[in-house]
């Protein structure tokens, strides 16, 4: 896995690429100090994985991502501290595979990358649905806002697939809980990204809330 690190602060650029070239299965091919300089790293060094920091200096880390994602195959996964941060849903919205705290512990940091490169989003769901709640917030009345006509497209069973996800379960555990095997839920999975023209679960997240399966003041499962 070749990972590109994006940061302003040289010292947590540093301690990323500490906790990283240790691991056998992951290179650090490059640093970038703002978000146009990550864009062009991109295109220069192709990495696999980009770690994105978000307020950043000449181009910020929304902006870089969505050039990043629009022009390559190099997957980004936003670095944030929560409390003071309020563009997660932004960067998930311009096609982010996720997002991580930076206080992360190295354990996680490494899982959390891996988990990405393998093909699954990084999504901490509790923190999601702040985010996204909180963004929609000055929308109206949750009750009042009109449902996505793209729902319509969606089977009854793969509209509880999507609820299941936002609730943060595993394939496995969504498998378990529509009594369906772990292929069968692959497969809705992938069928619903499909359908909806979106790039992963992350984003399917977020078009739960945006499209009114999820009201943003009622619990998922309802």
């Amino acid at each position: 896995m070749k990972v590109l690190l994006v940061d302003d602060q040289e010292l947590v650029r540093t301690g990323f690429r500490l906790i990283l070239s240790v691991e056998p299965d992951i290179e650090v091919v490059g640093e970038a100090a703002d978000g146009r300089r990550a864009v062009e790293a991109v295109a220069e060094l192709a990495p696999d994985l980009v770690l994105m920091d978000v307020q950043m200096p000449v181009l910020d880390g929304i902006a870089a991502t969505r050039r990043i994602t629009a022009s390559s195959s190099a997957k980004v996964v936003v670095l944030t501290t929560f409390d003071r941060d309020d563009y997660l849903f932004d960067a998930l919205a311009v096609g982010a595979s996720g997002f991580m705290l930076k206080n992360t512990d190295p354990e996680s940091l490494v899982a959390g990358l891996r988990q990405v490169h393998e093909g699954y989003a990084l999504l901490a769901p509790e923190v999601t649905r702040r985010v996204i709640e909180s963004r929609m917030a000055g929308s109206g009345d949750p009750a009042e806002l009109p449902a996505d006509p793209r729902l319509e497209s969606l089977t009854a069973r793969e509209r509880q697939v999507v609820l299941e996800l936002a609730d943060g379960l595993s394939n496995a555990e969504i498998a378990e809980e529509l009594v369906v095997s772990e292929a069968t839920v692959k497969t809705h999975v992938s069928n619903t990204l499909a359908k909806l023209n979106l790039r992963d679960r992350v984003q399917l997240v977020a078009f739960a809330y945006q499209s009114g399966l999820i009201r943003p003041s009622t619990p998922s499962q309802d």
